[in-house]
C-alpha cells in the first residue's frame, strides 16, 4: 500500500492485515512490528479478530515512571507512600488514582513543602494516576526470553526493506502518486520473484543470498 508521507504506518496496518486475510489466512498469526505500531487498536484487533500474538516494543511516549512500593503504591516527592483514591475510566482505559496521605489532615504539613499542598484548597497534596494493566499493550512480558527470541525475527523485514531501497524507490523520479504506486508495485513483484526463484530452483539456493542468486541466474 503506497501512501503519502504524512500518513502513519500504524493507521494503515490493520487495513493491510485485513486485505491479506482475504486471500491468505492470518489467524493465530504473530504480529511483529517496531514501536511505531505500539497502538491500542492494533493490539485489540490482532487479538480479537485473528487470535494472534503481538510482538511490539513499548513506546513510552515520554511517560514518567514514578517510584513505587512493592505493593504498587507510588511514592511522592516527600518520600511518603500515597493512598488509593478510587478508579475511573478515561479514553477506554481504567486508571487508579493515588493521593497525598496528608491531604485531609488539618494540622499536618508537607515535609518537602510542595506547592500543591499549600494551595488553599480542601483537598490538598499531589495526585498520581496509574493505568491498571487490562490494556493489551501492557500485557506482553517484553523482558522474557520468548519475546526477545521471537522479536529478533523482525530482521527479515529489515532485510527486505534494504533490498527494496536498493531498487531506487527511496528517491522517486516521478511526481504523481499513481506513478509512484505503480513503480513500487513493480519493485515488490521483482523482489518476490527473486525470492520464489531462489526457493524453487535446484541447489537449494538461499533467498537471503541475493548476490549468489544473481551469479547463478
Amino acid at each position: 500500500m503506497t501512501t503519502t508521507a504524512e500518513v502513519s504506518d500504524s493507521t494503515v496496518a490493520l487495513d493491510i492485515l485485513a486485505d491479506t486475510h482475504g486471500f491468505l489466512s492470518v489467524a493465530e498469526c504473530t504480529f511483529l512490528a517496531d514501536k511505531g505500531y505500539d497502538v491500542k487498536t492494533i493490539y485489540n484487533q490482532v487479538k480479537q479478530l485473528y487470535e494472534g500474538e503481538r510482538m511490539i516494543p513499548l513506546n513510552k511516549r515520554n511517560a514518567k515512571n514514578p517510584k513505587r512500593l512493592p505493593q504498587g503504591n507510588p511514592v511522592c516527592e516527600a518520600g511518603l507512600a500515597m493512598w488509593k483514591d478510587g478508579k475511573f475510566s478515561d479514553k477506554g482505559r481504567t486508571r487508579q488514582k493515588f493521593c497525598c496521605p496528608l491531604k485531609t489532615s488539618p494540622d499536618a504539613g508537607c515535609p518537602c513543602h510542595h506547592k500543591n499542598f499549600y494551595n488553599g484548597k480542601k483537598h490538598r497534596g499531589c495526585t498520581r494516576y496509574i493505568t491498571i494493566p487490562d490494556d493489551l499493550r501492557l500485557l506482553p512480558d517484553r523482558n522474557s526470553r520468548y519475546f526477545k527470541r521471537t522479536y529478533s525475527l523482525r530482521t527479515e523485514c529489515e532485510r527486505y526493506n534494504s533490498r527494496f531501497k536498493g531498487t531506487g524507490q527511496e528517491r522517486m523520479w516521478v511526481r504523481n502518486k499513481s506513478s509512484v504506486t505503480k513503480l513500487n508495485t513493480l519493485a515488490h513483484i521483482s523482489l518476490l520473484a527473486v525470492a520464489i526463484a531462489a526457493i524453487t530452483m535446484p541447489g537449494s539456493q538461499s533467498y537471503r543470498k541475493l548476490k549468489s542468486l544473481k551469479r547463478t541466474a
